[in-house]
């Protein structure tokens, strides 16, 4: 890479994008930074603090600002594929369209008009070229590793990409933060909805989602309560159902094992390792995305071994993928699964590198 040329870093107001940018400019690059507003700012999602934090940090390293706001295009490209998608009684990932749509999306076209040659973010991940393939790698700390919300992004996006942590652990980014004085060495680090902030999740969607009341069932047929509406849970929930122990039952914690989209109703079991939690089979929706396009011994023998991550931080799963005439996946882990998730993701992997991923369409236990 020339260091001449302009890298611009998506400056979030947070540790890992401003330490990212100070190790860049410290390399030698001609570096400045971006910072979006995606969405309205509320007392959740405090962009307002967020841009005054990454002017502070700019001003401290010295480097030009610029802000741009994206609240439309995310609204279009991501939070009404939330929406559709938690109406249908499935549970998104918001983050992964995120990455996709925006930040290798909308934003790496708006850095060209600024005169960026790179865009740099503050992802724990690698990316490395090989045999003019640009692959995705797992970044060091493991336990921050974000390939799996990288999965979606193609290959050609991240031809002009720097990840500057890849290959940092976490203390260290902040220990670098605290040693060259930027004021948010500590900052806590975002969670919740990407760019919407911690919210009450409740509270949050019924202002998009009708609520639907509906009974809560155990697994032989009694209602133990009611629900409000499925796309208010989530499979393996526990928190929220509002049931406790019954006579017939011991005091074990409930856990959702199945919504009903038939009868509005969802199913709970009692106990966090009830089989029925656990599956070994899932199918995917149609046209996985291949970052580097499908392995070759899948679309050679219709079959492939690798590991694969059903949620963020899982460790990796070992797993046998098999091609379907309709183009999705079937997976079958050599483990069981817990709380398999439709509309979440699944992601493979190959030693250390991203292959792609895909949306979890159904749970099998058929062959």
């Amino acid at each position: 890479m020339n260091k001449k040329e302009l890298v611009i870093v998506a400056l979030s107001g947070g540790v890992d994008s401003a330490t990212s940018a100070f190790l860049l400019k410290k390399e030698g690059y001609e570096v400045e930074a971006l910072h979006m507003t995606n969405w309205e700012d509320d007392k959740y999602c405090e962009s307002a603090q967020d841009y005054k934090d990454a002017k502070k940090v700019c001003n401290q390293l010295d480097i030009a600002l610029h802000r741009v706001n994206f609240s439309d295009s995310y609204k279009k490209t991501v939070f009404k594929n939330f929406l559709s998608e938690y109406r249908n009684g499935r549970t998104p990932n918001p983050d992964i369209l995120c990455n996709k749509n925006i930040k290798f999306g909308v934003l790496q076209k708006y850095i060209k008009r600024l005169g960026g040659k790179y865009l740099a973010t503050g992802h724990y991940a690698n990316i490395i070229t090989d045999n003019s393939k640009v692959l995705l790698l797992k970044g060091k700390d493991r336990s921050k590793d974000q390939t799996y919300f990288l999965h979606a992004v193609d290959a050609k996006e991240f031809a002009n990409v720097i990840f500057p942590l890849g290959n940092k652990y976490k203390s260290e980014v902040r220990e670098i933060a605290k040693s060259i004085g930027l004021h948010i060495a500590k900052k806590k680090d975002s969670t919740g909805i990407c760019f919407i902030g911690e919210r009450p999740f409740t509270e949050f969607l019924s202002n998009y989602i009708d609520k639907k009341p509906g009974d809560i069932k155990d697994i032989h047929g009694q209602v133990l309560g009611s629900h409000i509406g499925l796309p208010y849970y989530t499979l393996g929930q526990r928190q929220g159902l509002g049931i406790g122990g019954t006579s017939k039952n011991d005091e074990r914690p409930w856990y959702v094992v199945k919504k009903d989209q038939i009868n509005n109703e969802i199913i709970v079991a009692q106990g966090k390792d009830h089989p029925l939690l656990f599956k070994k089979k899932l199918l995917t929706k149609p046209n996985c995305h291949w970052i580097n396009g499908m392995p070759l011994e899948l679309k050679e023998n219709g079959f492939f071994i690798c590991n694969a991550k059903i949620r963020y931080r899982q460790d990796d799963q070992l797993c046998k993928l098999t091609i379907l005439s309709n183009s999705s996946i079937k997976v079958e882990f050599e483990k069981p699964q817990r709380s398999i998730t439709p509309g979440q993701y699944i992601v493979f992997y190959k030693n250390e590198y991203c292959l792609g991923g895909a949306i979890i369409d159904k749970i099998s236990d058929l062959d």
